[in-house]
């Protein structure tokens, strides 16, 4: 009788040690890693531009992103896109200069790798007298082309 005794409570501290290193790396997950890309509105054609990224992870700037990149096309063409390397200007910030020569809506998107996570925020810019789409239009697009034949 001794011998299941001693067995069953050997079991049962096994299984609460489990149940206590499991909570244990539950709260260990890190928090994502939050990027902010920021964009003007609406540019001149041939004007020079600065794009510009703040990398946060848990409210504090990310100052040692593996990679950031900013991936650049016209609307329409993404098959054409351009990839440019992002400067770090500290307290988590990435930058990079770009001069739209056509008039078009393009969109950016910058690629963010920092403490083993990736992501991939983008937004709209016009240059000239281009105009962006408003999000209920862009859906009704997306509808509309959804019906047709490729």
């Amino acid at each position: 009788m001794r011998k299941q005794s001693i067995w069953f409570i050997l079991l049962l501290a096994g299984a609460l040690l489990a149940a206590c290193s499991q909570k244990e790396t539950a709260k260990k997950v890190p928090t994502p890693v939050q990027a902010e890309i920021s964009v003007p509105d609406q540019v001149d054609v041939n004007e020079e531009v600065l794009i510009s990224t703040t990398i946060t992870q848990d409210g504090t700037p990310v100052d040692d992103a593996d990679e950031v990149k900013y991936e650049v096309w016209k609307e329409g063409s993404k098959e054409e896109s351009e990839m440019i390397e992002a400067a770090s200007e500290g307290d988590g910030v990435y930058t990079m200069k770009k001069t739209f020569g056509e008039e078009a809506v393009y969109t950016i998107q910058v690629h963010v790798t920092a403490r083993s996570m990736h992501t991939m925020p983008k937004s709209s810019i016009a240059v000239g007298n281009a105009v962006i789409p408003a999000e209920s239009e862009k859906q009704e697009m997306n509808h509309d082309m959804e019906g047709m034949d490729h």
